[in-house]
């Protein structure tokens, strides 16, 4: 998976049955692009459960997708334009599917009345990987050796006689 830099898509459409269909592909595919295949199918679902709903209720048809990648989660959000809708009535049972598949989810008002409904889901919640317990690492005095003691004669090199010639080449 993509975890070195953040990404962002944004797409407006108008919402019709036809197209519900399409935007599912281009999310899936930008998706994909991204590296993020194992989100594709709960973000998909997610997105296709709203836009059907508000293909259902809303009489304003144009929303706002868009998806922001972190490197840990994935951000939907989907923002549809019609002040009539309430999603505590006409979308009650499409968010209580997103609240049970994602891992995170609201919705919020906008200044103009309109209303940002999102979801997030984790990079790898739907891989369930055992923990395994490791070793812990050495600690700092274990890593580092002492330098073991060198006898000065050693260090200081071969001895030299008073007269200046050396022990060696006598």
């Amino acid at each position: 998976m993509k975890t070195a830099s953040p990404c962002y898509y944004h797409l407006d459409v108008e919402v019709s049955p036809e197209r519900v269909g399409q935007v599912r592909r281009i999310l899936a595919a930008h998706l994909r692009y991204w590296d993020l295949d194992i989100l594709v199918e709960p973000v998909c679902r997610g997105t296709e459960m709203l836009l059907k709903a508000i293909d259902e209720h809303a009489t304003d048809k144009n929303t706002s997708i868009e998806m922001w990648w972190n490197g840990q989660h994935l951000i939907t959000a989907i923002g549809e334009n019609d002040c009539e809708l309430r999603p505590d009535q006409d979308l009650r049972s499409c968010l209580e599917h997103i609240a049970a598949m994602s891992d995170g989810w609201g919705c919020c008002a906008t200044d103009t009345g309109s209303k940002v409904i999102w979801f997030s889901q984790r990079a790898r919640a739907g891989e369930r990987v055992p923990l395994v317990p490791t070793a812990p690492w050495p600690s700092l005095p274990e890593v580092l050796q002492v330098p073991r003691e060198v006898p000065v004669a050693a260090l200081a090199g071969p001895a030299s006689t008073p007269d200046g010639v050396l022990e060696d080449a006598r």
